[in-house]
């Protein structure tokens, strides 16, 4: 996973993607950043963490049915089945940079928190009716309210809608929220969700540092007895 390319750490602006599949992902939320937010506060995303939570966990099904020999992480090949079967149109190509950028740990597998991060980010890519017809007829109706939830809250705290949240952005949204000692709590969520300490945090980061807040990748840790 490269390090930061060329990003600027004292103008606030202007972070250059260092992946084909980041460029896209952040042009696909400032598109969607163009549209508005419902969130009124930091806090308001807090209320929402339980449901969010629950509604993720039910994914299981979806990831232990693609898991097809039970080893607890999604192979190349098993990602590309489930894409088919989820109806996604990827290109070779966007499927290995998805798989490349969700494998956090690089063990060439995609593991359960890495697979909810991949079905988000395949939301907000794919944003198109097949994409949500998909999802639904995986029985999960209410799985694509709860991405559109996550992206909500990223559009939220993206006040200048470039597609990443900076460091200035997060102690904004949370001293908005009136919450005592907001600084040094912004401090932390943001060095949180950025992994690269690069001084902005993308859609993907932002989705895999909400998993670890609401306890998903503690998931799998209960169940290797």
């Amino acid at each position: 996973m490269g390090g930061a390319a060329g990003k600027g750490e004292s103008s606030e602006m202007m972070w250059v993607a260092e992946t084909k599949l980041e460029a896209k992902m952040v042009e696909a939320m400032q598109r969607r950043a163009s549209e508005g937010t419902a969130m009124k506060s930091f806090n308001s995303i807090i209320l929402k963490f339980p449901k969010i939570d629950e509604s993720l966990r039910k994914c299981k099904g979806i990831f232990e049915q693609f898991d097809e020999d039970s080893n607890g992480s999604i192979d190349h090949e098993e990602l590309k089945k489930c894409f088919h079967k989820l109806e996604v149109s990827f290109t070779e190509e966007e499927i290995n940079d998805l798989f490349k950028a969700c494998d956090i740990n690089e063990d060439r597998g995609i593991k359960f928190n890495e697979f909810i991060v991949v079905l988000c980010l395949v939301y907000l890519l794919k944003d198109n009716a097949t994409a949500l017809e998909a999802k639904s007829r995986m029985g999960m109706p209410n799985l694509e309210a709860t991405f559109e939830t996550l992206v909500d809250a990223f559009v939220f705290l993206d006040k200048n809608k470039d597609g990443y949240v900076s460091k200035n952005e997060m102690v904004q949204a949370i001293t908005e929220s009136g919450e005592r000692s907001s600084g040094r709590i912004a401090m932390k969520r943001f060095e949180e969700m950025d992994w690269d300490k690069n001084g902005s945090v993308n859609f993907k980061e932002f989705l895999f540092a909400f998993t670890s807040w609401v306890g998903i990748d503690d998931m799998e840790d209960d169940e290797e007895e």
